[in-house]
């Protein structure tokens, strides 16, 4: 029973990042909506990532994510939506 409930809050929360994706690319080029399109990253800068050389290998990691308002809105509406979802 609660395998059920994480696996569906999972598949809320990417239901949600999803959705709000394509709303904020939607909203891109239109004039009154342009703001649920803006995005901010955090993370490693991509064109340099970190380097871990140990001469016999070399590692590189890096990682980069950017979030929309429309993704922090959808968000926020799959958590209320998982909150009054009742599984038995």
């Amino acid at each position: 029973m609660k395998l059920k409930r994480n696996l569906l809050l999972i598949f809320y929360l990417l239901a949600g990042i999803v959705v709000g994706a394509m709303l904020a690319s939607a909203c891109q080029n239109i004039s009154f909506l342009r703001w649920l399109s803006y995005a901010d990253g955090i993370g490693f800068n991509p064109d340099s990532p970190f380097v871990l050389n140990l001469s016999v290998l070399q590692l590189s990691f890096g990682f980069t994510m950017r979030i929309s308002v429309a993704q922090i809105i959808t968000i926020a509406l799959s958590i209320f939506l998982y909150n009054k979802t009742k599984i038995r």
